[in-house]
């Protein structure tokens, strides 16, 4: 079979993949964008859909290593490693582990804030031109019901003041400025005005648009079967609809990035990290401010067309997409502990969605070209911050692919940094 040619092709076609393409082609490139499943049919489809400039802290840092060991192998805490014999994940924890100090995490909060605030910068441009997602910049709210959790809350808060972010701390009173009438059961809380939020799924079906409008050629139900490769250029790419051969190869698959990048040889230590979210009719008193349960790790974002998504849980279960009720009730069973009105019962449930986030055990993402490769370029492991970071994710890609000096240092997220 003869390969089709291209400029450039895009495996994946989530958020970071769409974001991609659109940049690239935007740059003048012919891009072919390919996904195993649908446009947004991975973890892009049902996330909290919050861009987070306050959430600059990776994943890897020394107090998720404590609070973590203490929920690991409760089945319906936040953080949940289900037991299985698995070397990659025995070594991904190890690496978690050893990267989750306060000199790691220093460094990597200005990197991280202002991939997040150049992100937001995007959203607010896509906006601008037009783009449909149900764009708010109205910040985000943490409510807290323990004495020690908004401790925790304030001290983090002040963290990300000394950062150069905008932090406010909030009383009762404060939090009903921003909340409204709705009657909330907290002993106070920290609001971030440089939060803002969205659909996340029609921000990727609506950006997927006007990329094809524009040229951008994808591709759906095109699994990957080979990456060919000859000395430091990958070359064939064989899929389930047809071969294509591309000056340059841009992998952003998420979770199945590791085993694309292992056709190349690459050693990507990316761990699927399955979330919930249970998207409902939104209740009359729902507020325009989405707000996190701050103890409960759970998200709560207003949506257009009178949804909310409920958000949360961080479950290491490998490829795995079944359904594990009872962390979806977890999720549900905590939203009346802080909002007494919200009755589970009364729920009107639209969608219950899982999806696998990405996770690098050093909690940032492997972006950048692998030293042995003069065509290829990885874009992976996002974890819980792929919607927020995923326009400069795109941007930088095309920078990379059209030999430009990306406009961020990535040393820290150099996609070789695990050997």
């Amino acid at each position: 079979m003869k390969p089709r040619p291209v400029d450039v092709l895009v495996v994946g076609a989530g958020v970071v993949g769409v974001c991609s393409a659109w940049f690239l082609q935007q740059a003048g490139a012919r891009v072919v964008l390919v996904d195993q499943g649908a446009v947004c049919s991975g973890s892009s489809h049902g996330n909290a859909g919050l861009i987070v400039p306050s959430h600059c802290v990776p994943l890897a840092e020394p107090a998720a290593l404590a609070q973590g060991l203490r929920w690991l192998f409760r089945p319906d805490s936040p953080f949940y490693i289900k037991p299985r014999l698995d070397a990659d994940l025995l070594r991904w924890l190890w690496r978690f582990r050893r990267a989750a100090t306060a000199a790691r995490v220093e460094r990597a909060i200005p990197v991280l804030r202002d991939l997040h605030l150049a992100s937001r910068t995007l959203y607010a441009e896509f906006a601008a031109a037009g783009v449909d997602f149900e764009y708010g910049e109205r910040g985000r709210v943490l409510l807290c019901d323990t004495d020690q959790g908004l401790a925790a809350a304030v001290e983090e808060g002040h963290h990300m003041r000394n950062a150069g972010l905008e932090v406010e701390e909030l009383d009762r009173a404060g939090i009903a400025r921003h909340l409204g009438d709705l009657p909330v059961n907290c002993i106070g809380g920290v609001f971030y005005p440089q939060d803002a939020h969205l659909s996340p799924a029609r921000f990727v079906h609506s950006l997927a648009q006007r990329a094809r409008d524009a040229g951008v050629e994808i591709v759906e139900s095109a699994q990957v079967l080979h990456i060919g490769s000859q000395e430091r250029r990958a070359t064939v790419v064989d899929t389930t609809r047809g071969a294509f051969q591309a000056e340059q190869l841009v992998l952003a698959a998420g979770s199945w990035s590791p085993e694309l990048a292992a056709n190349l040889g690459l050693h990507l230590p990316i761990q699927p990290a399955k979330g919930y979210s249970i998207e409902i009719a939104a209740p009359d008193d729902t507020p325009a401010v989405p707000f996190m349960l701050h103890e409960a790790k759970v998200g709560v974002t207003p949506l257009g067309q009178g949804r909310l998504r409920f958000a949360g849980t961080l479950e290491l279960a490998g490829l795995d997409l079944t359904i594990n009720r009872r962390r979806v009730d977890a999720i549900v069973q905590a939203v009346p502990r802080y909002v007494p009105g919200w009755d589970p019962a009364e729920f009107v449930v639209r969608e219950i969605w899982r999806g696998l986030r990405p996770c690098t055990p050093d909690g940032l993402p492997a972006l950048g070209r692998p030293h042995n490769w003069d065509n290829v370029v990885i874009a992976a492991g996002h974890a819980m911050i792929g919607m927020s970071l995923g326009p400069v994710t795109g941007r930088i890609v095309a920078q990379i692919v059209g030999g430009q000096t990306p406009d961020f240092d990535l040393d820290l997220l150099d996609p070789d940094r695990f050997g």
